[in-house]
């Protein structure tokens, strides 16, 4: 099996970019991307067990790896939530089918998104990793429009080796990732 396209970018274009701009002194001090952690909150699935099996099946579908659920670790008597209860799914990638997924979503699944005008840079949590939010699971090819029962969407966390955000926003870049303009 080929290597991945980005796989092969990131150490023929990325790395001696990275290594230049911020002058390390070792490639291995050139930040990387680790894992790519994909999690969908299902809060209906309180009253109908049903929609976390459907979400499971989405993120596997888009994913291409098995999807796991995630329970609730305290039970919340407004939402009817007891400790143990399946409220979500989530799955994450490693390896190659992390620079599979980050190419579709960069490639197909972003672009389809309604009036894109590029992402936001604020979803840096200060210690190299970025969250993206994707309100419709639609944009996914995967996805069969006709299948779906309720529009949901989901969390994308991008975790790096970065030790800033302003590493981490430049790898990202390097890899593709359509950042909007400082200026807007």
């Amino acid at each position: 099996m080929p290597s991945p396209r980005l796989k092969e970018k990131y150490t023929k274009e990325i790395v001696p970019q990275l290594k230049d701009k911020f002058q390390y002194k070792s490639v291995m001090q050139v930040p990387k991307l680790v894992k790519i952690a994909i999690n969908k909150g299902i809060g209906q699935a309180v009253s109908d067990k049903k929609l976390v099996d459907a979400g499971i099946e989405e993120l596997t579908q888009i994913s291409g790896q098995k999807a796991v659920s995630t329970i609730a670790k305290k039970s919340v008597s407004n939402f009817k939530l007891r400790e143990g209860m399946p409220i979500g799914a989530k799955v994450t990638l490693r390896g190659n089918k992390m620079y599979e997924f980050l190419d579709r979503l960069m490639t197909v699944a972003l672009p389809r998104v309604r009036d894109f005008r590029g992402i936001r840079e604020k979803g840096f949590d200060g210690r190299g990793n970025y969250t993206l939010g994707v309100q419709e699971q639609i944009i996914f090819p995967e996805i069969s429009i006709d299948k779906i029962k309720s529009i949901s969407g989901m969390d994308i966390t991008f975790v790096t080796t970065a030790d800033t955000d302003e590493e981490s926003l430049e790898l990202l870049s390097a890899f593709g990732m359509p950042f909007t303009s400082k200026k807007s």
